[in-house]
C-alpha cells in the first residue's frame, strides 16, 4: 500500500463502529456476509513477512477493520507483531485504531507494552463533541471520550501514539475543540495529524443519510 512511504497491509473485516466515510464500510456493515476466513498469528505474520521481503518493505498495518475489539483480538494482534518482529529487523508495526476499547478496558493496553518497541499506534477521533461522534461513527455519543482516554492510557505507558481527525467532518472550529481537550489531558496539540477525506460517492450518501452534507471544504449539519 502507498500509505506511511509504502507499508505491507493486511486487509481484515469487523469494527465497533461504522464511520460513514469508511473505505470499508458496505464490508463492515455486511461483514456475516463475507467470504473469508480466520487466521492464526502464525499464517498472518508469515504472509506479511513474505510480502516485506518480496518488496523490500520493513513497515506493517492491519487495515479495514478495528484490531482491537478484546482481549483475543489483541492477543491475537501482538502475537502477530511478535512473530514479525523476529523475523524482519529493524520493522515498525503501525496499529491503526479507533481507541474505543482500548480507553474503554484500559488493561489491553497493557498487552501493548510486550511489542512497544516497534509499535506506533495512531488514534483516529471520530468527533470535536458527543455530536458530531455519534454522527460521523454511528457509535452512542457515550462513548466519545474514550479514544482520547486510550491516547492517555498510552502514552503514560511509554507508548508511542497520536491522535488524528478528517479535516472535512472537523473544520477549523472542530479541530480547535480537540486541541483544547488534548491540552487538558497534558497532550501536546501539534501532534494532533490531520488527514483528509475520499470523498467517493457512497460516503456523501452516507453522511447526507446521517444530516450532514459538504458545504464548501467542510460537512455542516442539514437538519
Amino acid at each position: 500500500s502507498r500509505y506511511y512511504g509504502g507499508i505491507v497491509t493486511a486487509d481484515a473485516v469487523g469494527c465497533c463502529f461504522l464511520c460513514a466515510y469508511c473505505w470499508n464500510y458496505n464490508r463492515n456493515l455486511n461483514y456475516k456476509d463475507c467470504k473469508g476466513f480466520y487466521l492464526s498469528p502464525s499464517e498472518v505474520a508469515r504472509k506479511l513477512v513474505e510480502i516485506a521481503k518480496k518488496r523490500a518493505c520493513s513497515r506493517f498495518r492491519i487495515s479495514g477493520c478495528e484490531p482491537i475489539l478484546g482481549e483475543k483480538s489483541t492477543r491475537h494482534l501482538v502475537e502477530v507483531i511478535r512473530k514479525v518482529r523476529s523475523s524482519i529487523k529493524p520493522c515498525e508495526f503501525i496499529i491503526e485504531t479507533n481507541g474505543l476499547m482500548l480507553g474503554y478496558e484500559e488493561k489491553l493496553a497493557e498487552h501493548l507494552r510486550e511489542v512497544k518497541d516497534v509499535i506506533l499506534v495512531r488514534i483516529s477521533i471520530k468527533g470535536y463533541d458527543e455530536r458530531s461522534f455519534e454522527l460521523i461513527s454511528g457509535a452512542k455519543r457515550e462513548y466519545f471520550r474514550y479514544p482520547f482516554l486510550a491516547l492517555k492510557k498510552l502514552l503514560s505507558l511509554g507508548i508511542a501514539a497520536w491522535p488524528a481527525v478528517m479535516y472535512e467532518t472537523f473544520g477549523a472550529s472542530g479541530i480547535e475543540k480537540v486541541n483544547r481537550i488534548l491540552k487538558e489531558m497534558g497532550i501536546r496539540p501539534e501532534e494532533l495529524e490531520v488527514e483528509y477525506l475520499e470523498l467517493y460517492p457512497f460516503v456523501k450518501r452516507n453522511l447526507k443519510r446521517r444530516g450532514v452534507e459538504l458545504v464548501g471544504d467542510t460537512f455542516r449539519e442539514i437538519f
